[in-house]
């Protein structure tokens, strides 16, 4: 996206992306609008997290893309360069209007926001324990901010107007500056009115190297996201409907991955960074053309490599994989009918001298184990939302009865407790839930700690338990990561103290 390649075709640069698109049939896809502006208020007051939340016009039928299966388009590779920026320079990251060629070459263009130029913007590539410095720019018509997304961070960095930092308002800027303790695959994307500005492409990745990175013949990155666009390349303009809103959220009517390279050698040892970075849709992935390991979820390495099997990524999730290519390394989309590509890597060549080491774990990251008996017990219970129970709070969705922040948080730890969390999903729709400046444990069914990561996915009426060492002081916020959730009352905060 952003600049295009000339080149087209399987014939393609290792620095480019190939694209292979795709449109599907979601159910509830097809609505109707909410035209009225709305204001969310919390205790009688309106939050500015909020702002207006207005959907602007009906969708022209006849110009949207056809979501049958049927009318499924799938075009030739198209190219484009991924932004890609060497290790540790400081930095700046200007939000702007951008242009990307979303559809195919020759079919229309798409208004965009982006960063430095690009939607994505540019990859930031760092090593575990360097020093992030980026000043942001704001060259857009309304605040952002930037959230580094999964970073063990300084509170004050962390990007969340209001919460931890003022807004940064058009024209202005906000510099940024933290240490980066934990290698691994993270992203950073807007925390301001995010169910619309990170759709419309106000995100990218951010890698922290280990300081003795695995042995890999190519280290990958891998988004997957959807656009609600029309046939024409127009994004579909009803940001902040109700029913986006109280039901599985923004669901795009196109989809592709963003690889950072474009081909692979068969025999070729690689490292696949795996980012869900659309704002509501669960992404079902097949990889095909690989054989190998998971090593990480959500940028912390796992204690041993598990089998990839069919992968589930809830938005702002992450995945690692370390592997060996066999075929053209293909990613599909399972559906009920039958799947569909949702990209390739191209295969072109061999490896005269492949990788042969077994594959083995990452390096451990350095974490506070949890107390063996949690200092806190608490619960938090989704509620709301179309085909949900009634709630006390205030709007569409609900934790605990309590729609949005509050003037208090739901909670104060002290720095070092060990809590328990008990996640309730009291809904008809699945939600991935993110706390931020922490990773936690998820607790499986025999009670033994499993995947240590900041967002996890809870299908409709699940409850998991999460254990979490809140040993970074600060403000943090705990939220859906289906942003339209968030928008409409599915957030809380905490204090570590």
């Amino acid at each position: 996206m952003g600049h295009l390649c000339a080149a087209w075709g399987r014939s393609v640069s290792l620095a480019c992306a190939v694209y292979l698109t795709t449109f599907w049939n979601i159910a509830g896809t097809q609505r109707g609008l909410w035209n009225k502006p709305r204001r969310c208020a919390i205790n009688g007051k309106v939050f500015p997290h909020h702002q207006e939340l207005t959907g602007t016009r009906p969708v022209n039928r006849r110009d949207a893309m056809p979501l049958s299966r049927r009318h499924f388009l799938t075009t030739a590779a198209a190219l484009a360069c991924l932004p890609h920026r060497v290790l540790g320079a400081p930095a700046i990251l200007r939000a702007a209007p951008v242009t990307a060629q979303i559809l195919p070459e020759g079919d229309g263009e798409t208004a965009l926001w982006g960063y430095n130029g690009s939607s994505p913007g540019p990859e930031l590539r760092y090593r575990a324990g360097d020093t992030l410095e980026m000043r942001f720019e704001n060259a857009l018509d309304e605040g952002s901010a930037i959230h580094w997304h999964g970073i063990r961070i300084e509170n004050a960095m962390d990007g969340v107007p209001y919460l931890t930092q003022p807004m940064v308002e058009s024209g202005e800027s906000f510099d940024y500056r933290f240490k980066l303790p934990d290698a691994g695959t993270y992203w950073y994307h807007s925390h301001n009115r995010s169910w619309e500005q990170v759709a419309r492409g106000l995100y990218g990745p951010l890698i922290v190297e280990e300081s003795n990175p695995p042995a890999v013949d190519q280290d990958i990155t891998v988004m997957v996201d959807d656009w609600r666009i029309e046939r024409t390349g127009e994004i579909i303009e009803d940001f902040g409907n109700r029913h986006d809103f109280s039901h599985a959220g923004r669901l795009g009517t196109f989809a592709r991955v963003i690889a950072s390279s474009g081909a692979v050698r068969k025999g070729d040892r690689v490292r696949l960074r795996l980012i869900n970075v659309a704002t509501a849709r669960v992404f079902p992935l097949e990889i095909a053309g690989i054989e190998g390991k998971i090593v990480a979820l959500d940028g912390m390495p796992l204690p041993e490599p598990q089998e990839i099997g069919s992968l589930l990524i809830a938005p702002a999730q992450r995945v690692d994989i370390i592997a060996d290519v066999q075929d053209t390394v293909a990613f599909v989309f399972p559906t009920r009918q039958e799947p569909y590509p949702l990209g390739e890597i191209a295969l072109q060549g061999e490896n005269p001298s492949p990788i042969t080491e077994p594959i083995g774990p990452l390096p451990a990251a350095v974490i506070t184990a949890p107390a063996a008996v949690a200092d806190h017990s608490v619960t938090l219970k989704m509620q709301g939302g179309a085909m949900g129970g009634a709630h006390e709070g205030d709007d569409i969705w609900s934790f605990n009865g309590v729609s949005g922040l509050t003037d208090v948080p739901w909670q104060t730890f002290q720095r070092g407790q060990t809590v328990r969390i008990t996640l309730v999903n009291d809904t008809s729709f699945p939600h991935g839930i993110h706390l931020h400046g922490h990773h936690f444990h998820e607790v499986r069914d025999d009670g033994s700690l499993g995947a240590f990561r900041d967002t996890t996915l809870l299908q409709r009426q699940e409850t998991r338990d999460i254990l979490c060492v809140f040993d970074n002081p600060g403000k943090w916020l705990m939220h859906c990561h289906m942003l339209g959730h968030q928008a409409s009352g599915m957030k809380t905060w905490v204090v570590v103290t």
